[in-house]
């Protein structure tokens, strides 16, 4: 098939949608599609529409509908979509009325869907190819990993909040990683740098890189307010790197209702106290550890791919009588 794939992060961007969109269009190629990746659908020829995010691609998933009234539309619903867009806008609303297949990124995401569109919806993992060589801890501090844009769901500084709020005796660093998507973010970003010791902004860095710096990290810190199913969450397991995580749906689907790595959205002393604890109780971080290492299976490459060529299966036999 020609596949279309839209997403609305341009090339060369290393946000997210992007990141996924290429992984996606690699998939699709090995099951021997060709596959265009664009910001937009602008009436091109195509087999198949893949999209990602229902409010911002919605005029690309109007316009291949009129075209094409028959042919297969899947769209890949992210963390505002599930969590904010589709209970409030008509635009992502009516997305998912023209989208044969729905495609999530955990389990969860399924429940926070009208019931009428939940039979034609698809958990889809993120897989991770583990970067390659050894990698070890450094041993004199204990360094936690926060990898994501600056940008105010993501509850960026939080990690940073919390590490102010440690003992003397602790050896925390809070490593962030990612590009600041506003002036205020920067400001932020470098005032913070300045006045916390235990805090170090490396800014965006090229993804292999940036998966160097997790692998070698204690832990992950994802703070954000709405997720979908962070692919960072992924890279982290894949990497063997504990995470501890703001109790949010998307990470929940991930890593499960018990684990014990959970702190509530925005509670910098209960994450300190989670912090500390990671850093001082052996106990407590190898169960950590070996809880994300039994979920590792569900990211890997051969998995995903399985996934995909199961939805794309379906189209041969009548699958869009489910739209």
């Amino acid at each position: 098939m020609k596949v279309c794939l839209i997403t609305p992060a341009p090339a060369r961007s290393r946000k997210g949608n992007r990141v996924t969109a290429l992984r996606w269009a690699r998939i699709l190629r090995e099951l021997g599609h060709s596959v265009n990746i664009d910001q937009e659908y602008r009436r091109q020829r195509c087999d198949l529409l893949v999209s990602l995010h229902a409010r911002r691609t919605h005029a690309s998933l109007v316009r291949f509908r009129k075209q094409y009234p028959d042919r297969p539309l899947i769209l890949a619903l992210t963390g505002t979509d599930l969590y904010g867009d589709i209970h409030t806008d008509p635009s992502a609303q009516q997305s998912l009325e023209l989208a044969s297949r729905l495609i999530v990124l955990q389990p969860m995401g399924v429940e926070a869907l009208p019931t009428n569109l939940r039979e034609k919806t698809r958990v889809i993992y993120q897989s991770v190819r583990k970067p390659p060589g050894n990698f070890s801890p450094k041993k004199r501090v204990f360094e936690v990993c926060v990898l994501g844009h600056l940008r105010p769901v993501k509850d960026p500084f939080r990690a940073a909040l919390a590490a102010r709020l440690l003992p003397p005796t602790s050896h925390v660093r809070v490593i962030q990683i990612g590009a600041a998507l506003s002036d205020d973010m920067e400001r932020q970003a470098r005032a913070e740098e300045a006045s916390n010791p235990r805090y170090r902004w490396l800014g965006e860095l090229p993804r292999w890189k940036a998966l160097r710096i997790l692998a070698r990290s204690r832990l992950l810190a994802l703070t954000s307010k709405m997720e979908g199913g962070a692919n960072v969450v992924s890279e982290a397991l894949v990497c063997s790197v504990p995470i501890v995580s703001s109790r949010i749906a998307g990470s929940i689907g991930l890593l499960g209702e018990e684990y014990p790595g959970y702190f509530p959205v925005g509670e910098t002393q209960t994450l300190a106290a989670l912090l500390a604890r990671a850093e001082r109780d052996a106990a407590f971080y190898e169960a950590l550890k070996a809880w994300c290492d039994g979920l590792q299976h569900l990211f890997e490459p051969a998995s995903e791919r399985k996934r995909w060529e199961s939805l794309l299966e379906e189209f041969r036999d009548g699958g869009m009588a489910l739209r």
